[in-house]
């Protein structure tokens, strides 16, 4: 038995910029960070006194005998690129519901991607893991979404994600002291809207209208150097909460569906209360509403929304990771 472990991600600045059709005319960028929620998959043999030869565990349960069979379509798609033909049982647990906008999908392949790979008794490193996701989401099952999830998911940490025209992608760490990072994310709150959503709606909006939406998406980029710049110094962490307010503002421009009176009307309270920033995380149109809020404002701002449910968020320093290997 085989258990992979991979983490959740909250997208700061950026996100938009990691889709094919806006890093093919100039590079991509993002500031992402892995979170304290996971993605458990568990891959075991099947006993062969069962007629079916994989059994597939998630939302659903599917009992199959060829991996065409399979109807989920990334384990039917990660099976086929490992080369496992039969003989499995695969199971999935998250900590948080998909479509929320913390990259459950991504986590999901990468994580699938880990265990399969461990089962073949292979190493698969982060960056193999990495584009290995991305083949299957983006090439092969054709899904309107970017790369930063798949990268982040991977390797883990608070991390600096430039996409380059020629499809390479460079993952650097976000150089700050760990008393700046702790400051970080005392300050983040997260609350759950109580909508789920697909991104892949919104997104094929959003790639079609991206040749007239270059100049929003590239200030969108320019804020993660901002971002990666006040984190370094690690002083006056409140700008990085103008960051999070001025993206949101751009992201709101990119395509219909990404925001609605009731998320405008959450997120002014918010505001109001004392927080200094913040955005819808993923793709837009419900999950989970992200801010920056000082020590002195959190109790305001948390009585302004407490018709949702906060979520705690704390640093993940690792990505997708195999923690348990048994007979």
């Amino acid at each position: 038995m085989i258990i992979s472990r991979t983490p959740f991600r909250v997208s700061f600045v950026g996100g938009g910029t990691d889709l094919a059709e806006f890093y093919t005319r100039t590079h991509g960028a993002v500031v992402s960070t892995a979170i304290d929620k996971y993605m458990y998959i568990t891959v075991s043999r099947l006993s062969s006194y069962f007629s079916h030869r994989i059994r597939v565990s998630y939302a659903k349960t599917e009992l199959v005998k060829e991996i065409g069979e399979i109807r989920h379509p990334i384990v039917r798609e990660a099976l086929r690129l490992t080369g496992l033909d039969g003989g499995l049982e695969i199971h999935s647990m998250a900590d948080v519901p998909s479509q929320t906008g913390l990259g459950s999908s991504s986590s999901f392949t990468v994580g699938l991607l880990n265990a399969l790979h461990a089962f073949r008794n292979e190493y698969a490193s982060a960056e193999q893991l990495a584009r290995e996701a991305c083949r299957i989401e983006i090439e092969v099952l054709g899904e309107p979404i970017g790369k930063q999830d798949q990268y982040i998911a991977a390797y883990g940490g608070l991390r600096q994600i430039t996409f380059n025209p020629d499809e390479t992608v460079y993952v650097e760490p976000v150089i700050c002291a760990p008393s700046t990072r702790a400051e970080l994310f005392s300050n983040l709150l997260m609350f759950f809207t109580g909508w789920t959503r697909s991104a892949s709606k919104i997104l094929k909006v959003q790639k079609k209208a991206t040749a007239g939406k270059m100049e929003t998406l590239s200030k969108m980029r320019d804020l993660t150097r901002e971002a990666a710049a006040v984190l370094t110094a690690g002083r006056g962490l409140d700008e990085f909460g103008d960051i999070l307010h001025r993206g949101w503002m751009l992201k709101r421009e990119l395509a219909g569906g990404i925001t609605n009176p009731r998320i405008d009307r959450l997120y002014e309270k918010a505001r109001r209360a004392g927080a200094l920033g913040g955005k819808l995380l993923g793709a837009g149109g419900g999950g989970f509403l992200l801010f920056y809020v000082e020590r002195q404002n959190r109790e305001r701002v948390r009585r302004a929304l407490a018709e949702l449910m906060e979520i705690g968020v704390g640093f993940e320093p690792q990505g997708s990771k195999i923690i348990y290997v048994g007979e």
